[in-house]
């Protein structure tokens, strides 16, 4: 009797054992902070029965982490937003090119690197003070360096990534001198030094602090869907300016990732890659944080989108972005924008 419990129990601890290593999990280092993407990540493991182990920080803080881990780093994914950041990545040779016939095709060329995908995109747009600056004076990103601006314009630190990236796409455009030259410009034009997130840049714009500044789009479509009613007052303040749309059109940035080369779990992780492709996850990925989708044909009904009007993007390959970004760091430090 002894023996037959015995072996009993013998044969449920090796099905549990079996069990266990055949369940299929996914180890996500993400670097993205939005609430929404928690439905995101839900509806990936009712889908395909692979269970998401999560582990959120800043940028710099995951990737030392996967530095730090090496060849033994449990991480299969590594997600953030901006091209510099994934650039730095790439630098540090953490990517494994991932070879997907279907990220291929629902991934335009422009919006991805053989080792990294974008899956939603931003615009840089300007926002100005209706009343202390005229919209016809800043129309373009050049035209922050105008002397018409002298004294009007605020914005964040220059080593911020999202200014990274501006710059990196005004390098391809203008060529290094250029852009130099621009940058030397916009110091000179500065209300104030450098300081705050794009918020505080908006809000500044709003207060009449500064007349004009730069912001991601999202953060002006959050402050349009507001429910503070305070929200919605700044924001008659300011007007909403798509740049360049005569010449190259506005900044695109995005958000993506890619799998990691030590990744224990690759099968999963382009699971993973590929469902963040999908119909579903695109409007997650996008209207959850008031972006677009990085797959064109992918409709999203985000009121506050639709307010800020249609535009002409940047059509410049991300991957050029990251290409650019450590001379767009060393083309501040020289203007001086700290």
């Amino acid at each position: 009797m002894k023996l037959s419990r015995l072996l009993l129990a013998l044969l449920a601890l090796g099905a549990t054992a079996t069990a266990s290593a055949q369940e299929k999990v996914l180890n996500l280092y993400s670097a993205r902070h939005y609430q929404t993407d928690e439905a995101l990540y839900a509806n990936f493991t009712r889908q395909t029965g692979i269970k998401i182990n999560r582990i959120e920080a800043k940028e710099d803080e995951l990737l030392e982490r996967i530095r730090n881990e090496g060849a033994n780093s449990p991480a299969d994914i590594f997600l953030t937003v901006d091209a510099a950041r994934l650039a730095k990545a790439d630098e540090l040779g953490l990517f494994a090119p991932v070879k997907s016939k279907l990220l291929e095709k629902r991934i335009s060329p422009n919006l991805r690197s053989p080792d990294w995908f974008a899956f939603s995109t931003r615009a840089r747009v300007i926002v100005a003070n209706k009343e202390l600056v005229k919209a016809e004076d800043a129309q373009n990103y050049e035209d922050l360096a105008s002397p018409k601006l002298r004294g009007k314009v605020c914005s964040r630190s220059g080593s911020h990534p999202y200014n990274i990236s501006l710059m990196a796409s005004l390098v391809a455009h203008l060529g290094e001198a250029k852009a130099e030259e621009w940058a030397r410009g916009v110091v000179a034009n500065f209300a104030r030094s450098p300081k705050g997130g794009d918020t505080d840049q908006i809000k500044a714009v709003a207060a009449g602090e500064c007349g004009v500044a730069v912001s991601n789009s999202y953060y002006l479509a959050r402050l349009l869907r507001s429910d503070k009613a305070e929200d919605r007052r700044l924001m008659e303040r300011v007007a909403i300016i798509w740049p360049n749309q005569k010449s190259f059109g506005a900044h695109i940035n995005i958000s993506g990732g890619g799998m990691l080369k030590t990744a224990p779990n690759k099968e999963s992780a382009v699971k993973f890659l590929e469902y963040l492709a999908s119909d579903d996850a695109q409007r997650y990925f996008a209207d959850g944080n008031n972006e677009w989708p990085a797959v064109a044909s992918v409709a999203v009904k985000n009121p506050a989108l639709e307010a800020m009007g249609k535009f002409k993007a940047d059509s410049l390959p991300v991957a050029t972005l990251a290409k650019n970004s450590a001379a767009a760091q060393r083309i501040y430090d020289r203007a001086g924008w700290k």
